[in-house]
């Protein structure tokens, strides 16, 4: 701004060859609403519409990437989590066919067989029906 306001334009040139290409458009945007005459103009060139940055796009892209391999990676737990689950549930059918046989009447020994089977079967449906992550 100093070159340009001291009409130094070898410097100002010089400067300007050295602009990153993203900020050229918005520099010469900018001169062009005249910012030393013109009170309205904007205060810098950092604020033209013109002014995009490479990397902030790239950026917003890493970030959309990011936020779909977060949510995979959260509904693959999920359906890890719930494999555990399973095999913590076929545990205690595994417990209650094995209480079953430890005496008590006929009666509570079927009914705790039943609930086994209960379990087992609910656990088994349930594994079966839910979907699988083959990404590894």
């Amino acid at each position: 701004m100093d070159a340009y306001s001291l009409k130094r334009t070898e410097l100002a040139e010089f400067y300007f060859r050295r602009f990153r290409k993203e900020f050229r458009p918005a520099v010469l945007a900018w001169l062009a609403t005249k910012p030393l005459t013109n009170p309205k103009a904007p205060l810098t060139p950092f604020v033209m519409p013109q002014y995009k940055l490479a990397a902030a796009q790239k950026a917003k892209q890493l970030d959309a990437d990011a936020e779909l391999y977060s949510a995979n990676g959260q509904r693959d737990s999920l359906r890890s989590t719930n494999y555990v689950l399973g095999v913590v549930i076929c545990s205690g059918a595994l417990f209650f066919a094995g209480m079953s046989k430890v005496g008590g009447s006929l009666r509570q020994q079927e009914a705790l067989l039943a609930i086994g089977w209960a379990l087992l079967l609910g656990t088994v449906i349930w594994i079966a029906t839910s979907p699988v992550s083959f990404s590894v």
